[in-house]
């Protein structure tokens, strides 16, 4: 993934010590809240972080997300407060690799318990093309080779992965409340489980099995159910596609039967709109779950996979 490395200066860390643990508070923006809540707290990097958090600590944690409803997280920049945060809070839970300042911000923060998501999955390298369906790609123009990709929520499987390493490190942190970080990640695997299933089966016959995205956020979900994704840009949100790239998804979208090309709700839907009414095709919204706003097709993450599943089998021709 290309992401640009932004360290945190040490004058940044001094002047954060400055401020004093009285005097961390939310505001409009800022999601750094106060630590000492008398509860387990939690510092959650983006939104299926915080999600973890929430569904395995139940009653017994205060989660703070560091990425705002609506943010896009790839570039978050963290402010003062919400760096003294991370000092204050019992734990952080985040995925390395995914947001450059965050990982940052960990690595020189004394907090004692530091959950990397990425560590508790395997991650693999994926570029702008995600599978082995395509059927015109004879010259390969415009793809990358990408890099690790970071996108594992998406993968219900590699997600309760993730939650099942979550739970045990909140079971050492917190033993008091070890039976019930059990439970409730038990509870949270099943329901996982039963989204897994729900997508194979949902997927199991469809018409064709390409599908166009914005971003390349979909790779381990297309590898999981027998799909191929073809993003438009690489793992980087932000990047523009080349002229070849453009030109090689408008000849497989003919040659593959694609009727859709699927934008997301943090990132602007020009590009894959420009594309779409060039090749005569839909556009649909499939959603990466990187936050929940008013625009997401559901109120969490379950909901919202739910809605990609249909978003999913409407533009493959599920049978």
């Amino acid at each position: 993934m290309n992401v640009r490395r932004r360290l945190i200066p040490a004058a940044a860390i001094t002047a954060v010590a400055a401020l004093g643990l009285g005097t961390l508070t939310a505001c409009s923006g800022d999601r750094a809240e106060a630590a000492n809540t008398g509860k387990f707290d939690v510092i959650a990097s983006f939104y299926p972080m915080a999600f973890l958090a929430d569904r395995i600590g139940g009653d017994h944690v205060h989660v703070t997300s560091l990425t705002s409803p609506g943010q896009e997280p790839h570039d978050l920049e963290l402010s003062p407060r919400q760096i003294a945060s991370l000092q204050d809070s019992d734990a952080v839970l985040y995925l390395r690799n995914l947001q450059p300042s965050v990982d940052d911000a960990v690595a020189q923060s004394p907090v004692k318990t530091k959950i990397d998501a990425a560590s508790l999955t395997t991650l693999e390298e994926h570029g702008n093309e995600v599978g082995g369906h395509a059927a015109a790609h004879d010259t390969h123009e415009g793809e990358e080779s990408g890099g690790k990709d970071p996108h594992i929520w998406l993968d219900p499987v590699r997600y309760a992965q993730v939650a099942e390493g979550v739970g045990k490190a909140f079971e050492k942190a917190d033993p008091k409340h070890a039976a019930d970080y059990r439970k409730n990640t038990a509870a949270l695997v099943k329901r996982l489980t039963d989204l897994d299933r729900q997508f194979r089966s949902g997927l199991a016959h469809t018409r064709t099995k390409v599908f166009i995205t914005t971003h390349a956020a979909f790779g381990y979900l297309a590898e999981r159910y027998g799909l191929t994704e073809e993003a438009i840009n690489g793992l980087d949100p932000e990047s523009e596609p080349s002229a070849a790239r453009v030109k090689d998804l408008e000849t497989m979208a003919k040659a593959d039967g694609v009727s859709t090309v699927f934008y997301e709700t943090l990132v602007s839907d020009k590009t894959a709109k420009t594309i779409a009414h060039d090749a005569g095709l839909k556009t649909d919204v499939l959603d990466p779950i990187e936050g929940i706003t008013a625009k997401s097709r559901g109120k969490d993450y379950f909901s919202v996979q739910e809605a990609n599943l249909k978003a999913l089998q409407q533009a493959l021709g599920s049978k």
